[in-house]
């Protein structure tokens, strides 16, 4: 049977999935893991992106049962905005920083004192903060010249895994929109963004070619063929962001919310016209299939809770066991840990209010789950005054989305009812569905409307006790998470 591979190459494992080409069933799945990061400082050797991908895919194949040779497409989704830099030979000059990687703060600032905000979302359609790439460029000339000297292309994660399948540098408009120098509604780089970085450089053949959702990256290369065992007709799709890429798998629509709880937090709808939020709240990035995905990114999600949970010395179902049975008046987490990112806060850290005598274990893992839901709402909110058309479903997806906790107290705070995907790996799903539309000719959105799962409705609103909680927390989160480097 033709076949179809999906891959989710995130910050901390690469994951492989194996579909159907005609019925888009799971066939099997496989996986491998990263290095761990330490934030600030985050950073990865590309190769073990590249060791990982062969690793899954290989044990994908094992667990479907099917030929490698089955295999008649495959495409990359992978962690945003990371830096990975190489010479004129193609060599990796340095591990490739990271989206989670702060120290290019300082460099950050220096841009937008170049640019004002307002001039950034008109030109690029976001405010960047340091873990846009164009932050990390400017880090590497000012830290590290003589490999700012050689660089010769600026990859992308995906771009580069990418580049080993087909051997072309390529992009595409949802990665390449989160780079803070292209714009997704002109399909154009802006080159006097990058001039702010060194004016004295040719920019222009150091960036990849960005295609459309649907337009191939090209034929599967014969030093990839080897390694992955695939015919070398096998077609390689552009790829895509991470998060772009669990829109296409999760089946979302115009007016859907998604909240994402996994390494990172991420709220997200999709829009057919783009949205520009000169306040810096909402990336107004392009999505996999033609349209936009404005999105609100945090970087403490899921770690919040594995965090509180190694405190009180519990797992991850007796941890959501005492969210439940926690107080929504007791206590307030601004979880700021690893500093924050929207809002643009990379040094500030968490705060921890309403302690008592009476408080419980409970309570604490309570105020931990409410704390990272609160953070990402208050994106919702940043999208509706960005003008972003909301009134679909709220969507849940993530590794730390799998909780009862997260989901109910979501539930109780926006009243709604709370829709989960049966998609088990929706990035690497959405990745099959792109190499799927370019190996078939058939368009991204049919593919997606036809093949996609519906997600299905799960928790409905049990109390109205989260409005007050969410107000302590916009109280406590004013103060900037005890960062005085941060306010006046």
């Amino acid at each position: 049977m033709p076949v179809v591979a999906g891959v989710d190459s995130s910050t901390q494992s690469t994951k492989v999935v194996l579909h159907d080409a005609d019925t888009f069933a799971t066939l099997g799945a496989g996986s491998s893991p990263h290095p761990p990061t330490h934030p600030p400082i985050s950073e990865h050797d590309p190769r073990r992106w590249w060791d990982a991908l062969v690793e899954a895919f290989h044990a994908a194949v094992a667990d479907s049962g099917v030929h490698h040779r089955d295999v008649k497409a495959i495409s990359v989704a992978a962690q945003c905005h990371g830096l990975v830099a190489m010479d004129a030979d193609g060599a990796v000059i340095r591990p490739a920083k990271l989206w989670n990687d702060t120290t290019s703060a300082p460099e950050m600032a220096w841009l937008l004192r170049q640019l004002p905000p307002a001039e950034w979302a008109r030109r690029t359609g976001s405010v960047p903060t340091a873990a846009f790439t164009v932050s990390k460029l400017l880090w590497l000339r000012r830290h590290e010249p003589a490999h700012f000297a050689a660089l010769a292309t600026v990859l992308l994660p995906h771009d580069w895994l990418t580049w080993r399948l087909t051997g072309r540098k390529v992009s595409d408009r949802s990665e390449a929109s989160g780079t803070g120098y292209f714009d997704a509604s002109t399909g154009r780089y802006d080159t006097a963004i990058l001039a702010l970085i060194d004016d004295d450089v040719d920019w222009t053949p150091r960036v990849p070619t960005v295609l459309d959702p649907q337009t191939p990256a090209g034929h599967i290369s014969a030093e990839a063929s080897r390694a992955l065992g695939l015919g070398q007709d096998t077609v390689v799709g552009p790829g895509a962001g991470d998060q772009h890429a669990s829109a296409l798998g999760l089946g979302a629509r115009t007016g859907d919310v998604v909240y994402v709880f996994g390494t990172s937090g991420v709220v997200f709808t999709t829009t057919d016209e783009p949205i520009r939020d000169s306040s810096g709240m909402v990336d107004g990035v392009a999505d996999a299939a033609g349209g936009y995905l404005p999105l609100v990114s945090t970087l403490n999600a899921a770690k919040v809770t594995d965090t509180i949970a190694r405190l009180l010395g519990v797992d991850h179902d007796e941890f959501a066991r005492l969210a439940l049975a926690g107080s929504a008046h007791a206590t307030t987490l601004v979880p700021y840990l690893d500093g924050e990112r929207k809002p643009n806060l990379p040094h500030a850290t968490g705060t921890l209010t309403g302690l008592s005598n009476a408080t419980t274990r409970e309570d604490l893992a309570r105020a931990a789950v409410e704390g990272v839901v609160f953070g990402l709402f208050r994106g919702q909110e940043a999208l509706q005054s960005a003008g972003a058309p909301l009134g679909g479903r709220t969507i849940v997806t993530g590794g730390a989305g799998r909780s009862p906790a997260y989901r109910q107290v979501l539930s109780d705070l926006t009243g709604r009812t709370v829709y989960v995907s049966p998609a088990h790996e929706p990035v690497a799903d959405g990745a099959a569905l792109q190499a799927l539309a370019c190996w078939s000719g058939r368009s991204i959105t049919e593919v997606r409307n036809q093949l996609a799962s519906d997600p299905i409705p799960d928790l409905e609103p049990r109390s109205v006790t989260g409005r007050d909680a969410y107000a302590r927390y916009l109280s406590v989160s004013n103060w900037r998470g005890g960062d005085t480097r941060e306010h006046p």
